[in-house]
């Protein structure tokens, strides 16, 4: 685009009066990234990202997540009780988090096989609770699981294509 000292004109005027690049480039009928680059070109001042302005806008910053320390005993006055100076009332501050909240460790448990035998290794039950457990019946050879659960897990893509159907 060839910009004319009008356009030039029009582009600082609508600059100066806050407008985003996008409506500057609709307002003069130029893409947003010519708007941007003639601005660059022409050394407009920056302008806050107009979306850090709305967050800051709208909420403060939330307070930095800290690791927890130990617990430190809180100081003792060395005044006796009715010498110590009362303090007015005043509402508690609300309790800041110090550490997010912990991800529950997994339980890793040894696979149990039975003599020399490879068993099958098909999941029964809901992991975690005390029902569950494996199928442990002798495990086809080359795979790991029974020919009842080998025939559930290797399903042929044609036979899925079927089902579908």
């Amino acid at each position: 685009m060839d910009w004319s000292a009008e356009a030039i004109e029009r582009l600082r005027a609508l600059w100066a009066e806050g407008h985003s690049t996008a409506e500057i480039g609709r307002r003069m009928g130029v893409s947003k990234n010519a708007v941007v680059g003639k601005a660059h070109r022409l050394n407009l001042p920056a302008r806050p990202s107009p979306i850090r302005r709305e967050a800051v806008a709208e909420k403060p910053a939330a307070p930095a997540i800290r690791t927890a320390r130990p617990a430190s005993p809180a100081p003792r006055s060395t005044l006796a009780p009715s010498a110590a100076p009362m303090a007015p009332a005043a509402a508690p501050a609300p309790a800041t988090p110090m550490t997010a909240p912990a991800a529950p460790t997994a339980v890793v448990r040894a696979f149990p096989r039975l003599g020399s035998a490879r068993s099958c290794c098909w999941p029964i039950g809901e992991p975690g609770t005390a029902d569950f457990r494996f199928c442990t019946a002798e495990a086809t050879p080359g795979k790991p699981y029974c020919t009842q659960h080998a025939a559930v897990a290797y399903v042929k893509a044609r036979d899925r294509r079927e089902d579908a159907a």
